[in-house]
């Protein structure tokens, strides 16, 4: 199954981190965030990705023109040839597709139907998050529904405190946000090709073409409560590299061995 992933977007929150290179390729751990999304979807068998640039597109051009797996992976060096004793991209087949400066998420979309095929379906997401959610039973769900479309649905990871208060501003309590029951767009989306026909010039995805599905009744929330997190910050990176670092990283678990992992 066909994995596009949104490269485009200019990364504005995340600061100087991303003057110079695109969200995409802000490093967690010793490796770029691309990669990580890209290796947790190889993991579920899916190898076939397409890359809608934008913002500094040469940037994750050149990083997969120029990858050495040598430089990422345990190797042997013996009068001068390298035996690698792992390999972490070598069946990966990767479309770049410049998909323009300042399109929305919907027209990224739009521009690579093309390279979509005949597939009746495929996956796709946004360049800066992670999560180790079971893809199988997302793809499962949704062909079990016959819906349209389906997104990870998951808790908003917020340090705030949700209050309640009375007319007279009293406070009947104050509970952790992350306690109520909120649920956003996680990112994750299993989709159908018929969300193309959704798709109209201007269209911003989870705007236009998602609020049609809507009334229609066609698309679908899939709740998680497992672990999924965003890269929009600073503070944010900082958590994920300390995931890698500490060898704690859910995304990069094998789905055949999660169920055992200590996380």
């Amino acid at each position: 199954m066909k994995v596009v992933i949104f490269c485009g977007g200019l990364g504005v929150r995340m600061g100087d981190a991303t003057r110079a290179i695109p969200k995409p390729m802000v490093s967690v751990g010793t490796r770029p965030i691309l990669w990580h999304i890209m290796k947790w979807y190889s993991s579920w068998g899916h190898t076939d990705f397409i890359l809608c640039l934008g913002y500094r597109a040469e940037t994750i051009k050149e990083y997969f023109l120029n990858y050495r797996e040598a430089l990422s992976n345990d190797f042997v060096l013996s009068n001068g040839d390298v035996q690698l004793l792992a390999r972490d991209t070598d069946n990966w087949r990767v479309t770049f597709v410049d998909t323009g400066m300042h399109s929305t998420i919907a027209e990224r979309l739009k521009a690579v139907e093309g390279h979509i095929g005949e597939e009746p379906m495929f996956l796709a997401t946004y360049g800066d998050g992670l999560t180790d959610a079971p893809l199988d039973d997302m793809v499962g769900t949704l062909e079990r529904t016959g819906k349209t479309a389906l997104f990870i649905s998951v808790r908003p990871r917020v340090e705030y405190h949700l209050v309640k208060a009375d007319d007279d501003g009293v406070v009947t309590s104050v509970d952790p946000f992350a306690r109520a029951d909120v649920w956003i767009n996680g990112g994750f989306f299993v989709l159908r090709r018929e969300i193309f026909d959704e798709i109209n010039p201007g269209d911003e995805l989870v705007n236009q073409p998602f609020g049609r599905l809507i009334d229609r009744g066609e698309l679908v929330a899939y709740r998680y409560e497992g672990f999924w997190e965003p890269m929009d910050t600073i503070k944010d990176k900082q958590k994920l590299d300390e995931l890698v670092d500490t060898r704690r990283a859910p995304w990069l678990v094998e789905p055949s061995k999660r169920a055992d992992a200590v996380l």
